[in-house]
């Protein structure tokens, strides 16, 4: 089973909830942005690395706004599953922008990347990266491989929101879209997909029949079958 939940932000305790406890061996658990366990690369954090990556099943992450990007990306970029990965600790992987994924059955476009709301502050913190933002590369890239997919997939996972689905603009009287977005309602209009789940709002909410703002909760991406029990 996959299951879906977002910005972490480096808070352990999150891995040791109840709702954690359902997952088995072979199962994945995407994070939606702002995984935040790579950020001041101490001991600290490098040991809580390795205790991820040592869970019976699969983490995958995507960047979102508030990452170290300098730290993730001095991992190399493998391959994986049928798209680019950075593997950061034995089962706990990176997934790369604009990249379709084989999981368990199922073909994941994965997306992250956007724009912090408080930037300015994280500039003068010294703790902002250009890099949150996605580059035009990287959506050509994304553009490419959902045509080799078919222009479908069974699931989108993003940090930054789909289109009309809630998200503020990132800076006070902001007008129009930025190029993110305007990648992102271009999908909408061109390509096939069952659901869409996404981190950033940090609500836990179906939007629409089809899109999933995702934060605290573990999601599963589908329902499992109901267990019929027959008498006799």
């Amino acid at each position: 089973m996959i299951y879906l939940t977002a910005d972490t932000h480096g808070e352990m305790s999150r891995f040791d909830s109840p709702q954690m406890r359902r997952l088995r061996a072979g199962d994945t658990l995407i994070v939606c942005g702002d995984f935040g366990f790579l950020w001041d690369g101490g001991a600290a954090e490098e040991k809580a690395l390795k205790k991820l990556g040592k869970k019976k099943y699969r983490i995958l992450f995507l960047d979102g706004a508030h990452e170290n990007f300098d730290l993730l990306e001095s991992y190399p970029i493998s391959e994986w599953n049928g798209g680019k990965v950075r593997q950061i600790s034995g089962n706990l992987y990176h997934l790369l922008r604009g990249q379709v994924y084989e999981i368990e059955g199922k073909k994941v476009f994965a997306f992250g990347g956007g724009e912090s709301t408080e930037k300015q502050f994280r500039m003068e913190a010294g703790r902002w990266w250009a890099r949150e933002m996605p580059t035009m590369e990287e959506m050509r890239e994304g553009a490419e491989n959902l045509k080799a997919a078919g222009k479908r997939v069974d699931y989108i996972v993003t940090h930054t929101p789909p289109p009309r689905m809630g998200a503020a603009p990132a800076e006070p009287g902001a007008g129009g879209k930025n190029q993110l977005e305007a990648f992102f309602e271009q999908i909408t209009k061109q390509v096939g997909y069952e659901k869409w789940f996404f981190g950033s709002l940090h609500i836990d909410r179906k939007v629409t029949y089809k899109n999933y703002a995702v934060f605290q909760q573990i999601l599963p991406a589908w329902e499992a079958p109901l267990k019929r029990h027959f008498r006799k």
